[in-house]
């Protein structure tokens, strides 16, 4: 393409958004209609393996055929950084992770009702169909925007939901929403910080903190 077919900023970081987003989602519903139609929880975990073992495979071809800048940008992207987004980006970033958080404020209270048994929220007026795709609508903003933009941050999305479980009362989800948020920024603030002072990338500082505490969680729900 010439020069003149090269799209500006904005609309790059938008197609990168989007094509996240809409991936994700993709994914989640065929999860979903999987889920619905198998309920063997060991075939969902096989399935997801499939999923993740073709996407390595679509990467590594891309890879084979990518030139050394995109290969670069590529390997830094996968390190985790907070520290290389652009002004345009964070624009984007923030009114997708607003829609994010709006949407799973809204999954609370049907959340709410589910947890004392199905019957007793249908009997409330929750579509639990609707509140599953609720759900994974939320879940792709939020997940997929801050991959798209800042990488696979490792361990975060798993430590600090089991972690505020730990130190409060899982069954208070209003509780809860607001602690996994505030925890979740206040323990990737840290990180960043280290990772600047030791120039190690952000996944090895999340890896070394994230993998003891998965398995300290794994024996002591073991040994309970």
């Amino acid at each position: 393409f010439s020069q003149n077919w090269v799209l500006p900023e904005f609309l790059q970081n938008s197609f990168l958004s989007i094509s996240a987003i809409v991936g994700s989602l993709l994914l989640m519903l065929v999860l979903l209609a999987f889920s619905n139609r198998f309920q063997d929880k060991s075939f969902l975990i096989i399935f997801g393996f499939l999923v993740s073992a073709l996407a390595g495979a679509i990467v590594s071809i891309l890879q084979f055929y990518a030139d050394n800048q995109s290969l670069k940008n590529y390997i830094l992207w996968s390190f985790g950084a907070n520290n290389s987004v652009s002004r345009n980006q964070i624009y984007i970033l923030t009114i997708i992770i607003l829609m994010g958080l709006f949407l799973s404020f809204k999954t609370i209270k049907p959340l709410i009702g589910n947890a004392l048994g199905t019957s007793y929220a249908q009997s409330l007026g929750v579509n639990l169909n609707a509140l599953k795709i609720l759900i994974i609508v939320a879940s792709s903003l939020l997940s997929a925007s801050v991959t798209a933009f800042l990488g696979p941050i490792l361990f975060i999305g798993i430590v600090v939901p089991h972690f505020c479980r730990m130190i409060y009362n899982p069954a208070k989800l209003w509780q809860q929403w607001i602690l996994n948020m505030f925890l979740g920024i206040l323990i990737m603030e840290v990180f960043s910080s280290v990772s600047e002072m030791s120039q190690f990338p952000l996944n090895v500082i999340t890896s070394l903190f994230g993998i003891p505490v998965i398995l300290l969680m794994l024996l002591k729900n073991k040994t309970a």
